[in-house]
């Protein structure tokens, strides 16, 4: 069809991350932007620090993100679709607010944001919208004009971010020695959230124990598994475990922690774990420090064979789905009838985030949403 890539009514794509140090001067100023408003000490934030000093102070957050945006422009050039694309940060440069600001000026009316998030939660998704909002209402104040910000709908299922994990999966396994690799067992990672959040993830109508965010997940998993058995021939048991807690250790968050797991699984006999990082869209700071560095600790006190798969990244294909993702909410803010694409038994998320989705102990505005100051 002649208007399969046109991304009208949009302008710009502004991919949206959280952002991270790129040196050692950069550490202690990231985190105070990570916790403001909370009154955390300096000396405390050098302590949390400590991960990213242990990596020379840089977050590799930053460099997979440029990845990204390369991989983006590629295949949106190689396919024909006319698309900039941008990026902002929430908490370092280059800063959402500025990304902003420079699109303006640059002409866009009409914005999409891909969020590094592939799942339903107040972290995930509407802290960004959050965010969107705050840099909005910066903008309004210095007189500009505000564009028009959509949100692409949640990816955690769609084919181009499930097929590179299974890949990543059979790799690991793969690589496993061959006297335990048939007894593997499959640790599906995502970061531990409190669980009352969880349980108000996603819509109202999701909400509940573990909410939208625990079921996206265990969806995925599911798919992961499904496919790894097909592919091999073996079933590998699986579990979706958690990592990264923080906060107040009295708020009951997701369990079980992943090295509380590997202790249980090698308790129980099991020869060898992958660790599949399923939350996350790239191999960032706790991918590296919690599975790479911590959990894998771990296991070589248990002597307990791991391997850890890759997450995502700028595989071709997520750079595809994205590309696919744009032209369906195109056509569908153009008013075309257009089957999403999905995996699994959930179906596809939601184009604009309902009123009462993923909602924060403090209301806040957010943008890109039915709720929206900014429509």
């Amino acid at each position: 069809m002649p208007d399969a890539l046109d991304a009208t009514p949009y302008d710009a794509l502004l991919l949206l991350s959280f952002g991270g140090p790129e040196g050692p001067d950069d550490v202690v100023p990231f985190l105070e932007n990570v916790t403001h408003g909370r009154g955390i000490p300096k000396e405390r934030l050098k302590e949390v620090g400590k991960h990213y000093f242990q990596f020379g102070g840089v977050s590799p957050i930053n460099g997979q993100n440029r990845a990204l945006l390369k991989a983006l422009r590629e295949d949106f050039a190689g396919h024909g679709l006319d698309l900039p694309v941008y990026w902002g940060n929430r908490n370092w440069a280059p800063y959402l607010t500025d990304t902003l600001r420079e699109m303006v000026a640059d002409g866009r009316r009409r914005v999409l944001v891909l969020a590094t998030s592939a799942y339903a939660s107040y972290s995930g998704c509407r802290q960004y919208r959050e965010n969107l909002a705050d840099a909005l209402a910066a903008l309004e104040a210095e007189g500009l004009e505000l564009p028009k910000i959509d949100k692409l709908r949640h990816y955690f299922n769609h084919p181009g971010f499930v097929e590179p994990m299974i890949d990543g999966v059979l790799r690991s396994l793969a690589d496993l020695p061959e006297d335990v690799r048939d007894g593997a067992h499959i640790a599906f990672s995502t970061h531990s959230i409190p669980t009352a959040a969880a349980d108000t993830s996603g819509p109202v109508a999701a909400h509940g124990e573990g909410g939208a965010y625990v079921e996206e997940h265990l969806d995925v998993a599911q798919l992961i598994a499904d496919a790894v058995r097909e592919r091999t021939g073996v079933d590998h048991p699986w579990r979706l475990v958690y990592q990264s807690r923080s906060g107040a250790p009295h708020i009951p968050w997701l369990e079980p922690d992943i090295c509380d797991h590997l202790e249980e699984r090698h308790a129980a006999g099991v020869p060898a774990v992958v660790m599949a990082p399923i939350g996350f869209v790239s191999d960032h700071m706790e991918v590296l420090y919690d599975l790479d560095t911590e959990a894998t600790a771990k296991a070589g006190e248990l002597g307990l064979p791991v391997r850890r798969s890759a997450t995502v990244g700028a595989d071709p294909r997520f750079a595809a789905a994205v590309r696919e993702l744009i032209l369906e909410r195109a056509a569908t803010e153009r008013g075309q009838d257009i089957t999403p694409c999905a995996l699994g038994t959930l179906g596809a998320s939601h184009h604009v985030c309902p009123v009462g989705c993923c909602p924060s102990r403090a209301p806040r505005p957010a943008a890109a949403g039915a709720d929206s100051p900014y429509a």
